[in-house]
């Protein structure tokens, strides 16, 4: 146990303690609330050119060691005064494996430690067994400790600081100058923690003590290389006297299609009081002002306004409106710009299908892993343009964010080039409930537990409150193969309360019909032959029906792609899917007999247990060269593109 004491939002002292990695119900501690994707400015002409003084990345280098078990972690490295002349360097973003340490693996449903370690999940055999020491005295759960000396750029000087970890994995304790500032699970959500009260004028010291496995480890058993580290982007932020921190955008259109309602909230703080006004105003995208209002300021603003005959975004049309909002203080000085696209369009089941502005919704869709064969999950801005470019080509209307939530930018490059998104919650629990290919759910999680329920839904409400403003998103997914259970419910009925504007999606119900009037609102199934869905189709369907996954490109594959094709015009409540996969997972490497540069897949790296090749499944190779089976893709969605 650490002996660093914080306090909580009550007052409570709480020691940073090793023992959270084996407790379910522990998974977030002093982080800030999940909110918005949306960034402040300084200015309208900072907020023009997307680059704000408030914003500070400490991406780049940090000094770093390794361990290979909790037990031989490095202690106290977090004190500013320990001697760390035997770290080294390690590239932030990055995947410490990646970087040379611990074991690069890839497994598919069941879980690393299988074979080698008897584990089951806390609780899930009673509520008595807590399963202590499970992962904080793991043998093989390695550790990375990860410092960064920093002092802060003069912009941000004089402000509240908060630092923002855009993805981790798997599980965090930070430190700000040899203090505990807090703890994160839940690897691919942004975790944000308020550096204010530690952060002092000149040097200061950030530690960050990441675990490959923790309880997270059941909620993240994706079909992927297993990672671990800070693998996306860490910065530091600066909040103004007033802040806006959080914002909710509903626009919306009657059934008309001709009378669009635009819905702004804001949330404010500010570091003395909430004082001023603010100046809302909405903008074309031939940069005209169609409305503005200015508004007194108060901890919660709520502004509604009418939109005559909107112009309305979808994929053939991807028009984006942009909102700003100006924060002035009482002395009438501009504190704070936020700009945010808006797009108009309405989403509706009618006659159980999925109607998007007035016409019937075909997904032409993928499943995208992000992936780079360089650099694994740590994608670049490159990759997604270029994933973009292909998306274009190839006539691909959406895209699932298979199993996780993915960088911000992927969301906005949706906004703007018109991808329908299926935006996926972190879940996949495939190995609790499939043993040796059998459905035996004896010991699922989440399942009906209520210790794991909190974990799950906090997952669910990190996704939503992320990109709840991006227009892009028609679906909000549970998860995916997590079986099904009152804790997947409860998720369904959180997006339903916080988001009537989308649909929730989840396919595991399948598994467990008893859910299936609680848990989705389409009829969602893997690998299902055409003959099977026209059955399905035939027998009085309650919900429209989508392949989340289908044709699955592995090998010389993707034939019979017109079988699926012909269910459109034969159903209307058949409304498409989403192929498996994009890209394939593997890893250029150089070859120690020929001294080449090849590409290698799961099993290549003496990783045991391995389901080897099945990490190539995509349409494009790793290093993102199209596949024969994109001809096949191209012609059958471009007839409904």
């Amino acid at each position: 146990m650490y002996n660093v004491i914080v306090l909580d939002e009550g007052g409570t002292r709480l020691d940073a303690d090793l023992t959270w990695l084996d407790d379910p119900e522990t998974f977030r501690v002093n982080q800030v609330p999940a909110h918005s994707d949306h960034r402040g400015y300084a200015t309208v002409a900072e907020a023009d050119q997307q680059h704000s003084s408030l914003v500070q990345s400490l991406d780049g280098p940090w000094q770093f060691a390794f361990a290979k078990d909790p037990m031989h972690r490095p202690r106290d490295f977090y004190q500013p005064d320990t001697d760390r002349s035997t770290f080294h360097d390690i590239e932030v973003p990055g995947h410490i494996e990646l970087a040379g340490y611990g074991q690069i693996h890839y497994i598919n449903t069941a879980y690393p430690w299988e074979g080698k370690h008897y584990r089951r999940p806390a609780y899930a055999m009673g509520a008595e067994k807590r399963e202590r020491g499970m992962f904080s005295t793991d043998p093989e759960n390695t550790v990375g400790a990860y410092v960064k000396h920093f002092e802060l750029n003069q912009t941000l000087v004089n402000h509240r600081i908060a630092i923002e970890f855009d993805g981790v994995e798997q599980a965090m304790f930070v430190w700000l100058n040899g203090q505990f500032v807090g703890y994160a699970e839940d690897s691919f959500s942004r975790s944000e923690f308020d550096l204010t009260p530690y952060i002092h004028p000149g040097d200061n010291l950030l530690a960050v003590e990441v675990f490959k496995h923790s309880t997270a480890a059941f909620l993240e058993d994706q079909d992927m290389f297993r990672f671990s580290g800070i693998f996306r982007s860490v910065r530091l932020v600066a909040k103004p006297a007033l802040h806006v921190e959080d914002l909710t955008i509903r626009a919306t259109v009657d059934g008309t299609l001709k009378h669009g309602h635009l819905q702004v909230e804001t949330t404010l703080s500010a570091l003395h009081h909430v004082t001023g006004h603010m100046r809302l105003q909405l903008l074309n995208a031939e940069n005209e002002s169609i409305w503005s209002q200015d508004q007194a300021l108060a901890r919660t603003v709520t502004v509604q306004t009418t939109v005559a005959a909107p112009r309305l975004w979808s994929h053939q049309d991807p028009y984006l409106y942009r909102l700003q909002i100006e924060l002035f203080d009482d002395h009438d000085q501009l504190v704070e710009v936020v700009p945010y696209v808006v797009g108009f369009r309405r989403l509706v089941l009618q006659n159980r299908v999925m109607i998007l502005n007035g016409q019937r919704l075909i997904i032409n869709g993928v499943n995208r892993h992000e992936w780079d064969a360089h650099r694994g999950r740590a994608v670049t801005l490159a990759d997604m343009h270029s994933d973009m470019q292909v998306f274009h080509k190839y006539h691909i209307n959406a895209v699932r964010t298979c199993h996780y939530p993915d960088q911000v930018a992927w969301y906005t490059l949706c906004d703007r080039n018109g991808i329908y998104m299926m935006a996926e919650n972190n879940l996949e629990t495939h190995g609790t409930w499939q043993k040796m290919g059998v459905v035996e759910p004896s010991y699922n999680v989440p399942g009906s537990l209520p210790q794991w329920q909190a974990a799950v839904l906090d997952r669910a409400r990190s996704n939503y409150q992320m990109f709840k403003n991006h227009p892009a998103i028609l679906f909000w997914s549970l998860g995916n193969e997590s079986y099904a259970g009152d804790d997947i419910a409860a998720m369904d009925r959180y997006y339903h309360d916080a988001d009537p504007t989308r649909l929730t999606h989840y396919e595991g119900v399948c598994r467990n019909r008893a859910y299936e009037d609680r848990i989705s609102d389409m009829e969602s199934m893997m690998y299902d032959p055409p003959a099977a869905i026209a059955a399905y189709l035939e027998n009085d369907p309650q919900k429209p029906f989508i392949n989340c996954e289908y044709m699955h490109d592995m090998g010389n594959s993707l034939g019979g792609m017109a079988s699926y094709d012909a269910l459109i015009d034969r159903y209307p409540m058949y409304q498409g899917g989403f192929i498996w996969d994009f890209i394939d997972q593997a890893l250029w490497c150089q070859d120690e007999v020929t001294g080449n540069q090849v590409l290698r897949y799961g099993g290549d790296f003496d990783d045991r247990h391995s389901d080897y090749e099945f990490s190539g499944d995509g349409l494009l190779f790793a290093d993102r060269t199209p596949k024969p089976a994109l001809q096949e893709v191209s012609y059958y969605y471009g007839r409904r593109d």
